[in-house]
């Protein structure tokens, strides 16, 4: 079977990549000159067009969209809030275009999302729960959007509303250890904010499940099942890493120092993985406790 990732060089597809080879997949990978994991095959593109590439849909039985600007790039100015943006909502569109265009479409399209789809506040969601207004749940709308034309084709469209993915040494965890292995651990603000999370090895396990259920399609939470507010996360972390947990950071500070990128580490809203549980997704790590551990231990 044959899978085309955009954004298969970053953190995530890296880690789905490595999995979906050792599965027997062929693995090919959009790229605008990054390296690729070893096995896969790079396919040069601008991240806008189909130009050199739209062709090789015809081959492909699932494309998967998770090219995106990291988020957790300071400070958020104008110019980095277009290029999140511009790195999500272009790739989508041209990957629509190029399914268009193709004589043989793929079976499926995954869409990466975010969990902060439903906003800063509020009640626990779930993937019913219309999003919110702020900036990052609107980000969320238009990457979706981008791809939504894919379903008129008739190819099976599933979008993965994803937390932050805990990695060893990977994406945001080295940023959020630092703090607890610098011994200043402890709550932001009053610690009561969720902290959503998923560990890597569940939301690989999550993409190949939802893959090979054909009846799963829409909207899927991508986030532990176990809800976890900053304290409870922050005080695991320290736990794991035999640190002490005493130091609260005042959420006004991070504000100051941070602007808005602060939403990231201040402020959060509850949300359940209430879809993927009832297509029978069963967790490896359920608790940050354990999650940790894994990474740490």
């Amino acid at each position: 079977m044959n899978v085309m990732i955009a954004g298969g060089s970053g953190f995530l597809g890296k880690a789905l990549t490595q999995s979906l080879l050792a599965d027997g997949y062929k693995v090919f990978i959009l790229t605008r000159g990054t390296a690729v994991p070893v096995g896969a095959q790079a396919v040069s593109w601008d991240a806008k067009t189909t130009d050199g590439w739209g062709h090789l849909v015809n081959e492909m039985d699932v494309v998967i969209h998770l090219a995106g600007k990291t988020l957790a790039s300071f400070p958020w100015t104008a110019a980095a809030k277009q290029a999140f943006h511009d790195s999500r909502v272009l790739p989508g569109l041209a990957l629509a275009q190029a399914i268009r265009e193709a004589s043989r479409r793929p079976e499926l399209f995954i869409q990466q999302s975010g969990i902060n789809h439903y906003g800063l506040r509020g009640d626990v969601a779930d993937e019913s729960t219309p999003p919110g207004d702020d900036f990052l749940a609107q980000l969320t709308v238009k990457w979706e959007a981008a791809t939504k034309a894919v379903e008129e084709l008739g190819v099976r469209r599933v979008v993965i509303r994803s937390a932050p993915v805990l990695g060893k040494g990977e994406g945001l965890m080295p940023l959020m250890a630092l703090p607890v292995k610098l011994f200043v651990g402890g709550p932001i603000g009053g610690g009561k904010f969720a902290m959503p999370w998923i560990h890597v090895n569940d939301w690989v396990g999550a993409v190949h499940h939802l893959m090979a259920n054909q009846d799963a399609r829409g909207v899927y939470n991508l986030i532990a099942p176990t809800p976890t507010s900053n304290a409870d996360f922050n005080r695991a972390l320290a736990a794991v890493l035999h640190r002490p947990y005493w130091f609260p950071t005042p959420a006004f500070l991070l504000r100051i120092l941070l602007g808005e990128m602060s939403v990231l580490v201040v402020e959060g809203r509850y949300a359940k993985p209430k879809r993927l549980i009832e297509s029978g997704y069963k967790f490896q790590f359920e608790g940050a406790r354990e999650a940790l551990s894994d990474l740490f231990g």
